[in-house]
């Protein structure tokens, strides 16, 4: 199979065009990251750029334009909440990366016990304190300490990958997976393993 090597030099739009296509073959995952803004009304945008950091301390990192609407709410704020989408969920990701429209407008949604916005129906959600931010070329990076989590067992994941969403994984071994519930206190994770599932472009 031919491999065509290209050399990208910083005003060489072609070139920049040309790595970004190269990018877009890394399959990612597919999250929704929710916050509150000063006026108590929930704030939310679809992100594929969610990535675990650290386990001690459990940290997590995403990244957000820096000409994003939603960039001084998110940079204020003290916790926000990563919603992980099932392939279900494609909707919903359109949702929260369309711009000039209420995100939250007829949605079924709840509270965690921070007070974040959680969605209905995901994988699961990560609940953390806002640790650090990492400016990062036209991107921020909001780095994250992991307060609360929880995981619901047997769904799919919704992947972007090739600048698509896609809703089968091809090839997935079959897993016996359980609900997990955890709270994480310091370095300190408290476990609870049930017997039966909980049920409860990208970004912008």
């Amino acid at each position: 199979v031919p491999v065509e090597k290209v050399m990208v030099r910083d005003r060489d739009g072609a070139a920049h065009r040309g790595l970004r296509t190269a990018l877009s073959q890394y399959a990612t995952g597919v999250a929704v990251v929710t916050t509150v803004a000063s006026d108590g009304c929930p704030v939310g945008m679809t992100i594929n750029s969610f990535s675990s950091l650290s386990a001690t301390p459990p940290l997590v990192l995403w990244c957000i334009r820096l000409d994003s609407a939603s960039l001084s709410t998110f940079t204020t704020t003290d916790h926000f909440a990563v919603n992980v989408l099932a392939a279900s969920q494609e909707q919903l990701a359109r949702r929260f990366a369309a711009r000039d429209t209420d995100r939250f407008a007829g949605l079924l949604w709840y509270r965690d016990s921070r007070g974040m916005p959680l969605l209905h129906g995901g994988l699961g959600s990560f609940t953390c304190q806002r640790a650090e931010l990492i400016c990062g070329g036209d991107h921020l990076i909001v780095v994250g300490h992991v307060e609360e989590y929880e995981v619901t067992a047997g769904r799919e994941p919704l992947v972007f990958y090739d600048g698509r969403y896609h809703t089968h994984l091809s090839g997935r071994s079959g897993l016996k997976a359980r609900g997990l519930q955890a709270v994480v206190s310091g370095t300190k994770a408290a476990t609870e393993f049930a017997g039966r599932s909980r049920g409860q472009r990208p970004y912008r």
